[in-house]
């Protein structure tokens, strides 16, 4: 009995330690989508709100109006955040990173409002993307934050990113779906047939109001788009292959 029991508190220990290897509520880029036998995860610095004019916000014009623009400022806890690889994005590191997108919308009524806050052209990631965060602040209402994305074949998808019900700054995270067995549904990002291209790309984000919450006034922040991003097949292209993209 006390070899049984001393067995059970092994297994038990066992079991919370394995729990904690990763963040509630945080998906984990290792565990998704692992479709190859090797995987080279980055993170990547998708885009800082530094561009002026870059993005733009809009609502229905029955149901409210929005405005935007960018203001000095960001989440102190970057400064503990792993520092994100720039190389594999359109981010010229010589920007320094001082500002963030606000947007504020004044509903005309309650209802199911939307929100979008779409980017200017779409913003390729580069590899499989696994996971995908931006750093909000959603003035704890109770509204949907969603991003809008492009697969390999101009497919868009919504994934949701949760509540924006939350004081201050907080990174939220969604994983991306890997693409069904069958290689021609869900978001696909690679195909067997285009070597040169794959990955994903991002259009926007979607706010879907509550409406009991959904009058007056409404303001949200957004900085430091990033993204996980399985590298293994560009770093291991062959540097004489063609490109496909005339």
């Amino acid at each position: 009995m006390k070899k049984l029991f001393i067995a059970t508190v092994a297994l038990t220990l066992s079991f919370s330690f394995a729990g904690a290897q990763s963040s509630p509520g945080q998906p984990d880029p290792n565990k998704v989508g692992i479709d190859t036998a090797q995987q080279n995860l980055k993170l990547v610095s998708i885009d800082k709100f530094e561009a002026e004019g870059f993005w733009t916000a809009s609502i229905s014009s029955d149901q409210g109006i929005s405005q935007y623009r960018l203001f000095k400022g960001g989440p102190k806890a970057l400064a503990d955040m792993p520092i994100p690889d720039e190389r594999y994005s359109g981010i010229d590191p010589k920007v320094a990173d001082q500002y963030v997108l606000g947007v504020r919308t004044d509903f005309y009524h309650r209802g199911f409002n939307t929100i979008t806050v779409m980017a200017k052209r779409p913003i390729p990631v580069e590899g499989i993307t696994k996971t995908i965060s931006v750093w909000v602040i959603g003035r704890n209402n109770n509204h949907t934050l969603k991003i809008i994305v492009q697969d390999f074949f101009r497919n868009e998808f919504e994934l949701t990113m949760g509540k924006v019900n939350f004081q201050g700054w907080k990174e939220m995270s969604v994983a991306v779906p890997p693409q069904n067995p069958d290689g021609l549904t869900g978001i696909i990002q690679r195909n067997y047939h285009y070597t040169s291209k794959m990955g994903l790309k991002i259009m926007g984000f979607k706010i879907e109001c509550d409406p009991m919450e959904s009058f007056g006034a409404y303001y949200v922040y957004f900085d430091n788009l990033r993204a996980v991003t399985d590298l293994f097949a560009e770093d291991n292209r062959d540097p004489d292959d063609m490109d496909d993209s005339w």
